[in-house]
């Protein structure tokens, strides 16, 4: 593995290249980006893709990547043109790319404003609001987690935060009406550490849930984009968003093992089944 920095005005952006540039089997890199996670999610992936050239990054603002710009939103436009960046400097043609969470709405703005970058998006259960029939609600759920957070610290934001993203089906009254959770009873600590700056339960991410996509725009670009979705995820935000995400480009989702962190190892504490997510991630892109 090699790090490398790309220094732009905005912000100095980290990434590993796991594999020589240009590729020896004429294969197109295979970039895996997340958000609001820095490469390191991505571990136990890159050694299940030994034979492929893969490429992580740290978004700006997390892990290594150094924002210059002033500013501490998140916003899918602007982290589209970081990751646009670095496949020009990769220098190696359209990429393929495993796309998750936050990283999934990036990318969808990043084929977008660059349809030729990505050859195959993988983009598995991007939270992107707009698509779902109760998006006040999910929105007014989401100003609630990030009022406790603001109120009671991390511990408490996290519990709430876990609260509604593993609530299932439509965000109804019913569920607005509940008390916030305690803490304890999701293994939280419940003491305020006193910050407040989580890109999670803060509002600095709430513009990639709020991002709306050209869903004419992703038809029409050459990228073959797969939306992909956890079976554990099905009935829950995420799940639900990635299903309402395909039927709107007039596809149905591809079901990846686990939930979604699926692809991880238990290095976060939030084990997936890494060995079976790749082996989902190898037939969808032709690998095997």
């Amino acid at each position: 593995m090699t790090q490398h920095t790309l220094e732009l005005p905005e912000v100095d952006l980290v990434y590993d290249v796991h594999g020589p540039l240009p590729t020896v089997d004429g294969r197109p890199p295979l970039v895996m980006i997340g958000q609001p996670m820095d490469a390191s999610g991505f571990q136990a992936q890159v050694k299940l893709f030994e034979d492929r050239t893969v490429v992580t990054y740290d978004p700006r603002g997390l892990g290594r990547s150094t924002r210059k710009d002033g500013e501490v939103t998140n916003r899918p436009e602007t982290q589209a043109e970081d990751v646009h960046a670095i496949i020009e400097a990769l220098n190696s043609g359209p990429v393929d790319m495993l796309a998750s969470s936050g990283g999934a709405v990036t990318a969808l703005a990043l084929v977008t404003a660059y349809p030729h970058d990505i050859s195959t998006l993988v983009a598995h259960e991007p939270p992107i609001d707009c698509v779902l029939p109760d998006a006040e609600a999910v929105q007014r759920a989401r100003a609630a987690y990030t009022q406790v957070y603001q109120d009671r610290g991390w511990g408490a934001g996290m519990a709430a935060f876990i609260a509604m993203t593993s609530w299932e089906g439509e965000i109804t009254d019913e569920y607005l009406a509940q008390p916030a959770p305690d803490p304890a009873a999701f293994g939280m600590p419940t003491e305020d550490d006193g910050t407040r700056g989580d890109p999670l339960l803060s509002d600095r991410s709430w513009a990639v849930c709020l991002y709306e996509p050209g869903l004419e725009a992703l038809k029409a670009a050459p990228t073959r984009i797969v939306v992909g979705v956890g079976e554990e995820s099905l009935k829950v935000y995420t799940g639900r968003t990635a299903i309402a995400l395909a039927e709107q480009l007039g596809q149905e989702a591809t079901v990846f093992p686990s939930h979604h962190g699926g692809f991880m190892g238990g290095e976060f504490g939030y084990a997936g089944q890494p060995e079976a997510f790749a082996a989902k991630l190898r037939e969808v892109l032709n690998l095997t």
